[in-house]
């Protein structure tokens, strides 16, 4: 599996790490991803969202079910 977002599409980018004795390195940057739940055309999927995406509202999460405890048994 990428380390991709599945909203946006970001995904991992490489570059070059310079320092300050001009000594390259290769090194990457990868997005901040988060598995979250969210409500995808009506049914409820655990995705891999980056936190821009969250953070903008493009995700929506699904409602929070409340809890309802059953009946209990009867004591004998």
């Amino acid at each position: 599996m990428a380390k991709q977002c599945e909203v946006c599409g970001k995904s991992t980018v490489t570059g070059r790490k310079v320092s300050h004795a001009h000594n390259v390195t290769s090194r990457t940057w990868e997005p901040n991803l988060r598995a979250v739940k969210a409500l995808i055309s009506g049914t409820v999927r655990r995705v891999r969202v980056c936190t821009r995406c969250l953070r903008s509202g493009k995700v929506t999460r699904p409602p929070v079910r409340k809890y309802v405890p059953s009946e209990a048994p009867a004591a004998k």
